[in-house]
């Protein structure tokens, strides 16, 4: 009898406390953002504490002292290449990313600690790179904390940090440029050549045009009903000041992409036809 007593109880404590298991929304929800950047990635995870009626910078968030840059966890980066910010090259990997707030200035710091949850965790002497921002006044009141990927090219981007009326940003680059050569070079001394994309490399990073253009025709011999390769052949040449051969390339491509039934290179080929 005592034995069956004491199963009853641990059953029904069992049933108490998976019937007490409640989730709720987290009060500064965590976010992970993956930006495609260069011809690899960041990624950064942060929380994103709400201004809930609250005066934020100066107060909750004080001037002059290490901010974990959001809530909860540290916030984090994580480069697939190398990068460099502040003038430094900062090796692929996870960092960690802190910031020292100032009512004029913000001091952007990357350092190898990636667990920095609160002040007292931080270690000067773990900074890979300190960096000075200015701060701008937005319009508006921004409610949650925000940090975005902005102003994205092939070689760089901004990072923006926003809260109440406050906006910074700071710059990341990436050697795009000597990587994607790079390929190019080793590819092009291989069979299966990828013309089309190396012609649109050189046109879009204003490279050597007389080589784009003939590897856009290498390109156009192996599918002549690419309409998408007369149009940047027709780019290509519009850049050279050739407007007649821009013409003829840009009526191919509206011709096979009016066959193609694609609307978007019609438009592209007829607005580059009448630009000329």
């Amino acid at each position: 009898m005592k034995k069956l007593l004491l199963l009853l109880t641990a059953v029904a404590t069992l049933n108490l406390a998976k019937a007490q298991t409640l989730t709720t929304p987290q009060p500064s929800p965590t976010q992970t953002v993956k930006q495609n950047f260069g011809v690899g990635a960041i990624e950064l995870s942060y929380s994103r504490p709400a201004k809930r009626d609250r005066k934020i910078m100066g107060d909750l968030v004080p001037f002059g002292k290490v901010w974990r840059t959001g809530a909860n966890g540290a916030t984090t980066l994580t480069f697939s290449d190398d990068v460099t910010i502040g003038g430094k090259e900062i090796k692929a990997g996870k960092y960690g990313l802190l910031t020292i707030p100032d009512a004029k200035k913000w001091t952007i710091i990357i350092t190898k600690d990636v667990n920095v949850n609160q002040p007292s965790l931080y270690k000067p002497e773990n900074d890979i790179v300190r960096v000075q921002a200015d701060v701008m006044t937005t319009p508006y009141s921004i409610e949650n904390f925000t940090i975005n990927f902005a102003s994205i090219t092939g070689s760089s981007c901004n990072i923006e940090l926003m809260w109440e009326n406050t906006y910074v940003q700071f710059p990341v680059t990436v050697g795009t440029d000597t990587k994607v050569m790079a390929q190019i070079n080793d590819i092009m001394n291989k069979d299966n050549k990828p013309y089309f994309n190396a012609a649109s490399y050189y046109y879009d990073n204003g490279k050597d045009l007389n080589q784009a253009l003939t590897w856009v025709n290498k390109a156009i011999e192996t599918n002549k009903d690419a309409f998408y390769m007369y149009l940047l052949k027709a780019r290509i040449h519009k850049k050279q000041g050739d407007k007649t051969a821009a013409k003829a390339a840009a009526t191919t491509c509206k011709e096979l992409a009016t066959t193609a039934k694609n609307d978007d290179y019609v438009k592209m080929a007829t607005d580059l036809i009448s630009g000329l």
